[in-house]
């Protein structure tokens, strides 16, 4: 009884919400219906370029042909296949079209893809980059350390004047007081040079004195066999 209960209720919620459908296979993806639309294109194109041979065959036929019947029998002839070209040249634009839709589809599936991946990316990084700031970087103890540096940069530059400057130097002196006494001290060097010449006696000057001689006087001796020392005696030399 229990089994024959649950039949029953079974094929009543069948009854009332339906049988459930079957799926069938799944659709086909882009990529497989844009290479199936362009195996269709090529058939297509295969078509259109025998009838364009068959339809030259007719012009040939028709400009040779003398009887009009047979020419009239000809033109109807030329005429379906051109009918039959163009319905195939239009198929060809319309399978063209959709696959170019196709294709703009499955590029646009690539990009949404690329840009999900470039998101999801750009969230890691910014988790990271929160994490580092947090855990490494505290913007309080970088500002101290930069005011630190800023200060001993200041005292290193005091040190170095400090030891730049010119201890003998008054820093009140001024520079046209210095040129002043510069001028003076030169006046009083050419005066000091002029009385020193005045006080030495004509025959004591440089230029009165006669050059030290080099040998004896009227001596026909050579100059190097004939030497004189500093006081003008002759010196002795072998031979």
């Amino acid at each position: 009884k229990t089994k024959r209960r649950a039949k029953e209720s079974t094929a009543e919620m069948k009854r009332v919400f339906g049988k459930k459908k079957d799926p069938g296979p799944p659709p086909p993806s882009l990529h497989d219906a844009s290479e199936a639309m362009d195996k269709r294109v090529d058939h297509l194109d295969v078509k259109i370029t025998a009838l364009e041979k068959e339809l030259k065959g007719y012009r040939d036929k028709m400009k040779s042909t003398k009887s009009p019947a047979a020419k009239k029998n000809l033109q109807k002839r030329a005429l379906d296949v051109l009918k039959r070209k163009r319905m195939y040249e239009q198929q060809r634009d319309q399978m063209c079209n959709q696959q170019f839709n196709l294709d703009q589809a499955r590029h646009g599936i690539e990009s949404a893809k690329a840009s999900v991946t470039a998101v999801g990316a750009l969230k890691q990084a910014n988790v990271e980059l929160k994490k580092t700031i947090k855990q490494d970087l505290n913007i309080d103890e970088i500002e101290d350390m930069t005011d630190d540096m800023a200060d001993l940069m200041e005292d290193f530059n005091e040190i170095n004047d400090a030891l730049g400057r010119n201890f003998a130097t008054p820093e009140d002196i001024d520079e046209e007081d210095l040129e002043a006494e510069l001028e003076m001290l030169g006046d009083e060097l050419e005066e000091e040079d002029e009385l020193e010449s005045e006080s030495v006696p004509s025959y004591l000057q440089e230029p009165s004195l006669p050059a030290q001689p080099t040998g004896l006087p009227g001596s026909k001796v050579p100059a190097a066999e004939n030497r004189v020392d500093e006081y003008g005696l002759p010196l002795a030399h072998n031979g």
